[in-house]
């Protein structure tokens, strides 16, 4: 165990001098249900009832089924059914989350119960914006080995803000979760134990679920990862998943009346999930996937391919791109071969990968992809990400994203009561929108960017 900070202090103290502080919702419920005639409702309420009394991957696969159930209604049907629902409702939770999902506002907070599972009664009152962080933090990364590399700017992140906040701060104490012998789990069994009423990480998938598979945590935590099982009861998990970047564009795209995708994806393995993440959640809303192409490296001879995909019945109203900037350099010319270059065009963050020549980028014209609001339309509390950069080599180039991800950490420790106990309590990060959905997922909205002249530039609001 290591305390933290006081190399950082200074540099960050002066990067935040003029920055403003920042202004930021874990679940199960009784047997109260809506009396609704809506098929889909009654048959989804019936399996949320027995949710509850589940573990493990049936618990998962049950919260999947009752999802998809929920994909199908419009958002009128949603929003309208959803706020009939009485407190207490088994599929409250599920229909709130459908709706946050798609970016539409919850007619009340989600229903905790005895779900928030942490006792703050010897934390200090709130403050007004609902500040009211732990007393004694303790922050699980992996500051030596492999991972380290990814750590640093998650922690100077995380810094960042702890330092940028004037008020009363917990103690903050770090944990190597590489240096300790049985990893994250030990680590957290001994942050436990020394006192901290707050645990903010690990950072690895696998440290996350071998924690959340234990069930009942005794110090609530903040997991900087998804599990393979959703987050014990009055824990919650954050995450800036390739998976969850390609749902926010499955419902972009249905938002922009699209209904035949053609989905271009690379080898990589993270790329193939947020493939598959939005061919499911597409398909779910009503759309229909016309084909998924694998592009190769160099993305060489796919004219005629293109031409076959776009030949098929229903045609092509858009194209969701999980590939690099330079894969999809490669295939502009070829795209506008096939007739696709006018149509709308969304990618993961992973467009900007290989890019930074404008020259050479404004091949990429007109494609969207989710960022960080951080970079490109700045931050409360944050300097630009440009002058962080300057000084801070863990807040430049690719590490800034981590280092905007480890910011929203520390927001999110020191707002989630009122992320979790407001219907209206999302704040504005660093990654994007942050909020909370009634079983401990952080839900981010991304802002959204696109290619201008070759350049990064903020898609007006609204846009498509």
């Amino acid at each position: 165990m290591t305390r933290t900070g006081s190399k950082l202090l200074p540099l960050l103290a002066m990067l935040l001098l003029f920055a403003g502080c920042a202004t930021v919702q874990v679940s199960d419920v009784g047997g109260k249900s809506t009396t609704s005639n809506n098929p889909t409702i009654i048959a989804a309420t019936e399996l949320a009832r027995g949710y509850a009394m589940l573990d493990g991957a049936a618990k998962t696969q049950r919260a999947d089924q009752i999802d998809r159930m929920l994909s199908g209604l419009d958002d009128a049907t949603l929003a309208s059914e959803a706020a009939a629902m009485p407190v207490g409702d088994p599929l409250y939770n599920f229909a709130g989350r459908a709706l946050q999902r798609r970016g539409l506002p919850l007619p009340r907070p989600f229903d905790r119960g005895a779900q928030w599972g942490f006792d703050a009664s010897q934390r200090p009152p709130a403050d007004r914006d609902g500040y009211r962080p732990p007393l004694k933090l303790a922050v699980l990364l992996p500051l030596s080995g492999q991972l380290a590399t990814a750590a640093a700017p998650v922690r100077d992140g995380l810094l960042a803000g702890y330092y940028g906040e004037r008020r009363q701060r917990p103690d903050i104490h770090f944990y190597d979760t590489a240096g300790t012998p049985g990893g994250a789990v030990a680590a957290y069994a001994k942050a436990a134990a020394e006192g901290n009423d707050f645990v903010v990480g690990p950072l690895g998938r696998d440290e996350v679920s071998a924690l959340f598979n234990q069930g009942s945590l005794s110090v609530p935590m903040l997991a900087l990862n998804r599990g393979n099982v959703a987050p014990p009861p009055g824990n919650a998990s954050f995450s800036l998943a390739p998976e969850d970047e390609a749902i926010s564009a499955a419902e972009h795209l249905i938002s922009t009346n699209a209904r035949h995708v053609l989905i271009l994806t690379s080898n990589d393995a993270s790329m193939r999930r947020a493939a598959d993440a939005f061919r499911e959640r597409f398909a779910e809303r009503g759309g229909t996937i016309t084909d998924t192409l694998t592009v190769s490296e160099t993305a060489e001879g796919f004219t005629p391919i293109l031409q076959a995909a776009t030949a098929k019945p229903g045609g092509v109203d858009a194209l969701f791109l999980a590939i690099k900037g330079s894969q999809a350099r490669a295939l502009a010319p070829q795209l506008a071969m096939a007739g696709l270059a006018g149509k709308p065009r969304v990618a993961t963050s992973q467009l900007i990968s290989g890019t930074g020549k404008p020259e050479e980028d404004v091949a990429l014209d007109g494609i969207i992809f989710p960022s960080d609001a951080w970079s490109v339309r700045g931050a409360p509390g944050l300097p630009p990400a440009s002058m962080t950069g300057q000084s801070l080599p863990t807040a430049r180039g690719p590490a800034a994203r981590l280092f905007a991800f480890g910011y929203d950490a520390w927001l999110i420790t020191a707002f989630l009561e009122r992320l979790a106990t407001s219907a209206e309590g999302d704040i504005q990060g660093a990654t994007g929108e942050l909020g909370i959905d009634g079983f401990g997922n952080i839900v981010r909205t991304p802002a959204w960017s696109t290619f201008s002249g070759g350049h990064v530039v903020p898609l007006a609001r609204g846009g498509g």
